[in-house]
């Protein structure tokens, strides 16, 4: 589930360097709840993620880099980027399902990471 973490994290605008073996921390400074409580912002990232608006550079790298995050556990991660995701799935399960169910099917369309990563979750305290 950690891997699901990411997707949500991706709303956060995070990217990566393609050398690295780490995700780059450059957005790590972003303020997570403006992004939540803003629907404007919030938005705008979900938009990008399903390729119906338009990608500020750094969602649009990390619309880029989330398959390679689910299929690898979110190996590239920071610690920091995985509190953040954990914090930005729980907040789109319990406060905007519809776009978590839309999100997630497509990005997760056969349940592959919800049942690869499901005890993971729950140990970091997502509802699933």
């Amino acid at each position: 589930m950690k891997s699901i973490a990411i997707l949500a994290f991706t709303l956060l605008a995070v990217t990566a360097s393609v050398s690295s073996q780490k995700y780059t921390t450059k957005y790590d400074g972003i303020d997570v709840d403006e992004i939540l409580k803003s629907d404007r912002l919030f938005n705008n990232y979900y938009k990008c993620l399903l390729e119906q608006g338009r990608c500020t550079p750094d969602a649009n790298e990390l619309k880029r880099l989330l398959p390679e995050a689910l299929q690898t556990n979110c190996a590239k991660c920071t610690e920091k980027q995985r509190q953040g995701a954990v914090r930005v799935i729980n907040y789109l399960i319990e406060n905007r399902g519809a776009q978590w169910k839309t999100l997630q099917a497509k990005y997760d369309p056969s349940n592959i990471y919800i049942n690869k990563y499901r005890k993971e979750a729950q140990q970091a305290g997502i509802k699933i």
